[in-house]
């Protein structure tokens, strides 16, 4: 059975769609590398990856911003809300989407997070997910 789900910018210039085979083939994490946390302004970035393949845009053209480390964020030039990210080697395999721009986002919850090392001593666990220090662990 296929999930279909969409999501979108603040100001709905940006609007996407997503097929999936099934919600096993998308991965909700948060990450607490410097770079997210600076990214999005808090102390972690909510992110979904799913398979390029089922991505895309059905209105507008995202904006574009490669970083220093090789990540490159889309993001809505009118609003400036991200929509997805992706490292150099991810790019023509997954998207990572930004998890609060989904129109129904309980519907793929968090399964772990990454750079715990990074992570502030007065965050909870959450229970049930896999924790790791690093991205490759």
């Amino acid at each position: 059975m296929s999930i279909h789900m969409k999501g979108r910018c603040v100001c709905k210039n940006l609007q996407y769609s997503l097929e999936l085979d099934s919600l096993d083939d998308a991965r909700t994490t948060l990450c607490h590398c410097n770079s997210c946390k600076r990214a999005v302004g808090t102390n972690y970035g909510l992110t979904t990856k799913v398979p390029l393949q089922g991505f895309k845009y059905e209105t507008g053209s995202p904006k574009k911003f490669k970083q220093h480390n090789g990540v490159t964020r889309e993001f809505c030039d009118n609003c400036g809300a991200y929509i997805c990210e992706y490292g150099e080697e991810a790019a023509d395999k997954f998207r990572y989407i930004m998890w609060g721009s989904f129109d129904e986002p309980e519907k793929i919850p968090p399964k772990g997070e990454f750079f715990c090392k990074n992570k502030p001593n007065w965050m909870p666990d959450i229970p049930g997910t896999f924790r790791k220090q690093e991205i490759k662990e």
